[in-house]
């Protein structure tokens, strides 16, 4: 019985695409910052695995250690890319952004669902003064 296990492979590519949508940026900004065309930032976010330097020069735009990219796993994803944010200098025009969150967004959902439920209801009363006024005709 053969109890190795294989670590996972990480894809490089895959790491690269997902902490970049994480952090809002869009593909062809990332391009523009690695002086590569769209098309190449494309191939390089399918490739299993990316050289280093290139790897470096993507973490220091994304403003994020290299090991995120070659660490990243879905459970720890979100709270190691939170956590390694830097502020910014004022004269820094890199796309880099820094979240704060003031609000919790189960709260917004149910704003939104209540606010929808009471146009729902809003819509429904018109409805029903129409058809009454239209019947006592």
């Amino acid at each position: 019985m053969n109890t190795h296990i294989e670590p996972k492979k990480v894809h490089h590519g895959k790491n690269v695409k997902r902490l970049r949508e994480m952090l809002g940026i869009k593909q062809d900004a990332l391009a523009v910052e690695l002086n590569i065309t769209q098309a190449t930032m494309s191939k390089l976010e399918a490739k299993e695995e990316i050289e280093k330097e290139t790897l470096q020069k993507i973490a220091q735009i994304l403003k994020i250690p290299v090991e995120a990219i070659e660490n990243f796993n879905d459970e720890g994803a979100l709270n190691f890319v939170a956590n390694s944010f830097h502020s910014q200098d004022l004269n820094d025009n890199s796309i880099g952004h820094q979240f704060t969150f003031n609000f919790n967004p189960i709260d917004k959902i149910v704003e939104l669902y209540t606010e929808k439920e009471a146009l729902y209801e809003r819509m429904v009363q018109e409805k029903n003064a129409l058809i009454e006024k239209l019947l006592s005709k």
